[in-house]
């Protein structure tokens, strides 16, 4: 039967399916859906969000060796917290089927690069599979689970945005099977144990699996060799479905070769080569699929013409059809559609980047930067609170837990100003901790400003341990963030309300002058959260008292306005007050 299924729906479907016991992860968009789509479909072992990307893994790791097939979902840039297991995974092997998820985002729609998982599966020696559409997605992982078990290696499933967030039919059986079997781990610490002694022979025998597994992938549907004119496309995952599109508007008698699979298919690739004269390569950010085209070129046709990124496909943002449309039009020497060209700085209003009408984050920063004042150091981190950049207090954003190391380095670096860092709840959890606490052990005199809103809210409001909840809805022990921030070292540690602007201020102050390491706990529930919740409060309006000052405005808040000579509320405002408590002419009231 087939179901009309989001990209990240189809691959939780394939993972239930392939009867994976155990999934583990932490939420990073493009991939936060697919646990949160297990949670509902049910029918596995334990499901988990993990505290960050390489515990995830690691929870994965320990499932495997116990015999139960195991999944570990993260975005690209999580695979770089999980990188230091992953790697070594590949020379120990694993027990049950192991798939890592691992989702790429072209064109940073919400993250901070565009790297490209396939340098990690050559990096590391392991297959991974490139999925074009939710049915590939669905059916890519369930086959990872059994290659994993076949060659004893992780295998990483690669979706990027637009195939986790597309949807589509998707043929799914309506008898799924679930994880079953009696775990049980077995010694064999000439395999498990990372010693060097034991890693050195592992490390040959990874290398020579790599043609046993390229010739196993050649054979899977996934890749597929058209031979008919002398010019050529070579197209991979998503890039490919845009390549077949482009080559039949433009009706040309193109050979192709769809891939779906890395280590890519040489063979095909060869016989492709030997057929034909020029050749484009297809395919979205690094040219991973193109340097093995030119190295097998130089063996079996040095004459061929091999196209690709640079001068026709872009090595940034993503692709879609007309690009590519025009990449193959050009190497045929025909005059390609040109994208309909508009200026729209000029149609179109500037839209930055902005907080949600009351979120808390915007009370903070601007509690934070009256008390620090415009020439402090704001180092800053990943998530809601990075789209307040233009409030004046971000001014660095690296990665995850980098905004408390960052400002440590600029303070010990030698810069006296104040510094004043931030980060959420999630992850000051994820990857502050050893930030923190590397801090108080090097006599860092900064603020930590945790900016606490009791969810993971840029990726989809998910829970964490300090919220009191797990994936799966049961209840935990919410650990206590101040009491952490104690333990780790730091010599002053307050909680305020956001929403009470003048008790913040005077807190950031105290913290400010505090003669060493200083934690601020701004807590207020995320505005999102709250509304769902049930939370109303009442909304606000100006009154008469308005001079038309605009200092509420500056604010930011989008439920704020100007109309004429005076501000306005719009019907956004969710009553949280602050404007009426920066306002200096008492020209805001509660809605009667």
């Amino acid at each position: 039967m087939k179901e009309y299924l989001l990209g990240n729906a189809a691959i939780a479907k394939g993972i239930k399916d392939a009867g994976s016991g155990l999934v583990s992860g932490y939420p990073g968009t493009p991939s936060s859906e697919i646990i949160e789509t297990l949670v509902g479909l049910g029918g596995i072992k334990h499901i988990e969000w993990s505290v960050n990307e390489k515990v995830a893994l690691e929870v994965a790791i320990g499932a495997s060796w116990a015999g139960t097939r195991s999944t570990a979902t993260m975005k690209h840039v999580g695979l770089n917290v999980a990188a230091d297991p992953f790697m070594t995974l590949a020379y120990l092997g694993v027990g049950g089927g192991l798939v890592l998820i691992s989702a790429d985002d072209p064109f940073c729609h919400s993250s901070q690069n565009e790297q490209d998982t396939r340098r990690y599966a050559q990096f590391a020696q392991v297959p991974l599979l490139d999925p074009a559409d939710p049915q590939e997605a669905k059916d890519m992982v369930m086959y990872g689970f059994d290659l994993s078990e076949k060659f004893n290696v992780p295998v990483i499933l690669r979706p990027t945005t637009r195939v986790s967030h597309a949807r589509s039919d998707v043929n799914v059986d309506p008898t799924s099977s679930t994880s079953e079997g009696q775990a049980s781990f077995g010694r064999n610490p000439a395999r498990r144990v990372s010693l060097p002694v034991h890693v050195r022979p592992l490390h040959r025998e990874l290398l020579e699996k790599q043609a046993a597994m390229e010739e196993v992938l050649a054979s899977t549907p996934w890749n597929r060799l058209d031979l008919k004119g002398d010019h050529g496309v070579i197209a991979s995952g998503l890039s490919a479905l845009y390549a077949e599109e482009a080559i039949l508007s433009l009706g040309l008698d193109l050979s192709f070769l769809k891939i779906g699979t890395f280590p890519a298919p040489s063979k095909m690739i060869a016989a492709m080569l030997r057929h034909v004269k020029k050749i484009l390569v297809v395919e979205e950010m690094e040219p991973v699929l193109q340097e093995q085209v030119e190295m097998i070129a130089r063996k079996v046709n040095p004459g061929v013409e091999v196209l690709g990124k640079g001068d026709y496909i872009s090595r940034v943002g993503e692709l879609d059809l007309l690009p590519v449309k025009e990449a193959i039009a050009r190497m045929e020497g025909i005059s390609p559609e040109t994208r309909p060209t508009l200026d729209a700085e000029k149609i179109l209003p500037p839209r930055p980047p902005s907080l949600c009408p009351g979120c808390s984050h915007r009370a903070t920063y601007y509690a934070m930067h009256k008390a620090f004042g415009k020439n402090a150091v704001y180092p800053s981190d990943i998530g809601c609170y990075t789209m307040a950049v233009n409030m004046g207090t971000v001014d660095t954003c690296l990665c995850m837990g980098a905004s408390i190391t960052i400002a440590s380095g600029i303070r010990l670096g030698g810069v006296e100003e104040p510094i004043c860092c931030s980060l959420g709840d999630s992850t000051f959890i994820h990857s502050g901790l050893t930030g923190l606490l590397n801090a108080a052990y090097n006599n860092a005199r900064i603020t930590v400003t945790v900016l606490d809103n009791s969810t993971t809210a840029m990726t989809g409001h998910q829970p964490h341990p300090g919220t009191g909840l797990t994936a799966t809805g049961e209840a935990s022990v919410p650990v206590s963030l101040e009491d952490i921030a104690k333990a780790l070292g730091a010599g002053f540690v307050e909680v305020v309300n956001p929403y009470d602007i003048k008790a913040t201020i005077d807190v950031f102050k105290k913290a400010k002058e505090y003669q060493g390491l200083s934690v601020v706990i701004s807590r207020q529930l995320c505005v999102i959260k709250a509304l769902k919740a049930g939370v109303r409060r009442k909304p606000l309006s100006v009154n008469e008292n308005c001079t038309g000052c605009k200092l509420c405005v500056e604010f930011g808040c989008p439920a704020i306005e100007f109309e004429g000579d005076k501000a306005k509320i719009n019907n956004l405002c969710i009553g949280c007050g602050v404007c009426a408590s920066i306002c200096k002419n008492n020209a805001l009231d509660v809605v009667k």
